[in-house]
C-alpha cells in the first residue's frame, strides 16, 4: 500500500455517505488516478434485483473526488492542512451493460487538469472485468 492511499483513505473517512452509506473502500491512489470498489449487496439493487444507477454514479463520484485532490495529496504529508477544494461540475455517465457479480471497481483518471478546471474519466468494471459504465466528470477549483 503507497502512502497517497492511506493519506487518500484518512482524508476522506468523513465522506460517510460514500464510506460507510454504500460501503465503497479507497483500493489505489497514484499519478493522478484513484481506484475504488464496492462489494454490492441487496441494499445496493432496485426493485428489479438490478444495480441501482445510484450505485453507480456514487461510486464514480467518488472516485474523481479523490484522483482530483491526487497532487495535494502527493505534495503534504499532513492530511489536516489538505483543503478539498476541487468539486464536480459536471457529470455525464454512459451505462454500457448491467453489472454481472458482486464486487465493482471505478478507476478514475485525470485527462486534464489545469488551475481551476480539471476532466477525469471514470471507468466502472464488474466482477468479470466487463466495462458497465463510463462516467466523464469536470471539476472546478473552488479556490479560483
Amino acid at each position: 500500500m503507497n502512502n497517497i492511499t492511506e493519506k487518500a483513505r484518512m482524508l476522506f473517512a468523513n465522506d460517510l455517505y460514500a464510506t460507510q452509506q454504500t460501503a465503497i473502500v479507497i483500493d489505489n491512489v497514484h499519478d493522478g488516478e484513484a481506484t475504488c470498489s464496492i462489494s454490492l449487496s441487496t441494499s445496493h439493487r432496485n426493485a428489479k434485483g438490478a444495480v441501482m444507477g445510484g450505485v453507480l454514479f456514487t461510486l464514480a463520484d467518488f472516485a474523481f473526488a479523490i484522483a482530483v485532490h491526487c497532487d495535494d495529496l502527493a505534495s503534504d504529508d499532513n492530511v489536516n492542512n489538505i483543503k478539498l477544494h476541487w468539486v464536480s461540475s459536471y457529470s455525464s455517465i454512459n451505462f454500457i451493460r448491467s453489472p454481472k457479480g458482486n464486487y465493482l471497481t471505478a478507476t478514475a483518471r485525470r485527462l486534464h487538469k489545469g488551475a481551476a478546471t480539471a476532466v477525469y474519466q471514470t471507468t466502472i468494471l464488474d466482477d468479470e472485468a466487463r466495462t458497465v459504465a463510463i462516467v466523464t466528470t469536470t471539476g472546478i477549483n473552488t479556490l479560483k
